[in-house]
């Protein structure tokens, strides 16, 4: 086949009329200025009709992906190969020049035809990652991670093999030299080999994906997941500002990912309110029947009335009442709260919903409230949390409660001037 191309290209000059007397430095000379002319005549071709009239089509089409592999240039990077595959079909004709230089261009065409290749996969990756991104079904997978793999293993194939056309020596020759460099490329590339195992591992157990909210007090991160790679996590915290982690570190170490928060719908209020323990106390008849006009504690009031009465039985009433039971402020004040919250509308009835005592502090008695709320965004969230304490603190004095907090300097001087 290429003596027969040859011949054919011969045979065409040597009836040239202007060239039939031409010398050999020329004759080569034409057939190098053909092949080249050829090739770029190719690439002008492909360039100017193909690759043009493939833009309309992705115009006119009605999908969308087809337009990112225009954007990111995919075309234009294989019409490249085009120009230096019409110069490698064609080498055969340059076999007139010396051995040596024509073994030297083979190898540097097939080199370059190599890294051209990898190029144009390259931008094929790059646009699969951008559709990925745009797409709400692939948005949570590592899809960037196992692209940026790939073009690493592309990357090490493509040295390899490209070292190996240039040395004129097989691929395994090479790949045989790697095991003695090992320990040598472990020591130098310690950190990045770390990174890149640990960007696996968080890529296939999933552990961190774009779109997470994480909190690591550690290194001052506490915002979302914009982008994870092989190497490192770029969170934008809620300032606006950005911290890049290490991949290896939230492996290694405890971070907070706030995803099941997000899946679930639900947010956690967790916050206690602590009552000052000189106003905790019995009710009286008087308190009774006031708080009995609470809609949400008449049944609480009603049934926790019976059982009482039915328990004091046994006492007369001018016994002491730590030898009875009676109803408390706090108590009654805990089980407004808990019916308060089951009727609320913001707060998530099928979760943990709790009002509970803790355990007295030198701030008083806390009583906590543990609640999910029906909205997960921050600003509403909070708005339902300052809602519902803004109710409770101003219930408290209806039930004959204070909430504790430190004396202030007013507070002092009140009681300086008293004291004077």
């Amino acid at each position: 086949m290429d003596q027969e191309l040859r011949l054919a290209i011969s045979q065409w000059l040597a009836d040239s009329d202007t060239l039939n007397k031409a010398d050999s430095n020329t004759y080569n000379l034409i057939l190098v200025v053909l092949c080249l002319t050829l090739a770029g005549i190719s690439y002008l071709v492909v360039k100017r009709v193909v690759i043009k009239a493939m833009k309309l089509m992705s115009i006119r089409s009605k999908v969308t992906w087809d337009d990112t592999f225009v954007a990111h240039g995919v075309l234009e990077k294989f019409a490249l190969l085009v120009p230096l595959l019409i110069i490698e079909i064609l080498r055969p004709l340059f076999t007139v020049l010396s051995p040596y230089f024509t073994e030297i261009i083979g190898r540097l065409l097939t080199a370059l035809l190599v890294i051209l290749l990898i190029r144009a996969i390259y931008s094929v990756l790059n646009a699969i990652a951008q559709i990925a991104d745009e797409h709400s079904a692939t948005q949570r997978l590592p899809i960037t991670s196992f692209i940026q793999l790939i073009k690493l293993f592309l990357f090490f194939v493509a040295a390899i093999i490209t070292v190996s056309i240039l040395s004129n020596q097989s691929p395994i020759y090479f790949l045989s030299g790697l095991g003695v460099a090992t320990g040598f490329i472990m020591l130098i590339f310690r950190d990045t080999i770390l990174g890149f195992v640990a960007g696996i591992q968080l890529a296939t157990n999933q552990m961190v994906t774009r779109g997470d909210w994480i909190q690591m007090d550690k290194y001052g991160a506490d915002g979302t997941v914009e982008e994870v790679s092989l190497t490192t996590v770029k969170v934008r915290n809620f300032d606006k500002t950005i911290t890049m982690l290490p991949a290896y570190a939230l492996v290694s170490d405890a971070f907070t990912n706030w995803r099941g928060m997000s899946e679930s719908g639900g947010r956690r209020i967790k916050r206690s309110v602590f009552i000052d323990i000189q106003s905790i106390g019995f009710l009286t008849k008087e308190d009774t029947q006031r708080l009995s006009h609470v809609h949400l504690l008449k049944n609480y009031l009603a049934d926790k009335s019976v059982d009482i009465n039915t328990f004091n039985l046994p006492f007369s009433d001018d016994e002491h009442a730590v030898n009875s039971r009676g109803l408390t402020n706090i108590g009654t004040f805990r089980a407004y709260l808990l019916a308060y919250l089951r009727q609320h509308p913001k707060v998530r009835k099928d979760m943990t919903l709790l009002v509970r005592q803790l355990a007295p502090t030198t701030q008083g008695m806390p009583i906590e409230i543990y609640i999910f709320t029906d909205e997960i965004r921050w600003a509403f969230y909070e708005d339902i949390q300052a809602d519902i304490f803004d109710h409770i603190f101003s219930v408290l004095p209806s039930f004959g409660l204070q909430a504790f907090q430190q004396p202030s300097s007013n507070d002092v001087q009140m009681l300086m001037t008293k004291v004077t």
